[in-house]
């Protein structure tokens, strides 16, 4: 089962471009990073620009509107992810718990739907997805 770990950074949604996390808690999390690798668990992860740098593209009305970041009225923005391959929601929770966050961080855990999951006519809708997705690996 692939889950995706979103880790969501207090204060992040305010952070100025080029913004980097301190030496110490990114060698915390490459020890982190580290033990899931060695478990055979890790399939990605990465760290993401502040939300000042990005953009956002919405379609009301059915026309693509683009808004430069930052964004007004955003709580919560997402800082990274973990891609990981467990056996159950449990072990994914519990690789969570073992994340050296900070006490402004939280990790959301949303497990990845796989094709399996969906009914027949939706399987066919999708026909080719999977090939899209292993490309290039």
């Amino acid at each position: 089962m692939r889950f995706m770990m979103l880790m969501l950074p207090g204060g992040y949604e305010n952070a100025p471009p080029g913004e980097v996390p301190d030496a110490a808690s990114v060698a915390r999390m490459m020890e982190y990073n580290e033990a899931l690798q060695r478990a055979g668990v890790l399939l990605a992860a990465d760290g993401l620009h502040p939300p000042s740098v990005g953009a956002r593209v919405s379609f009301r009305g059915g026309k693509p509107k683009v808004t430069d970041g930052p964004f007004a009225e955003v709580k919560e923005v997402l800082g990274g992810y973990w891609m990981i391959d467990v056996k159950s929601r449990e072990e994914a929770i519990e690789w969570a718990k073992r994340c050296p966050g900070s006490e402004n961080e939280v990790i959301e855990i949303r497990q990845v739907q796989e094709m399996s999951d969906f009914p027949e006519d939706v399987r066919a809708a999708a026909a080719g997805f999977e090939a899209m997705q292993n490309r290039g690996r």
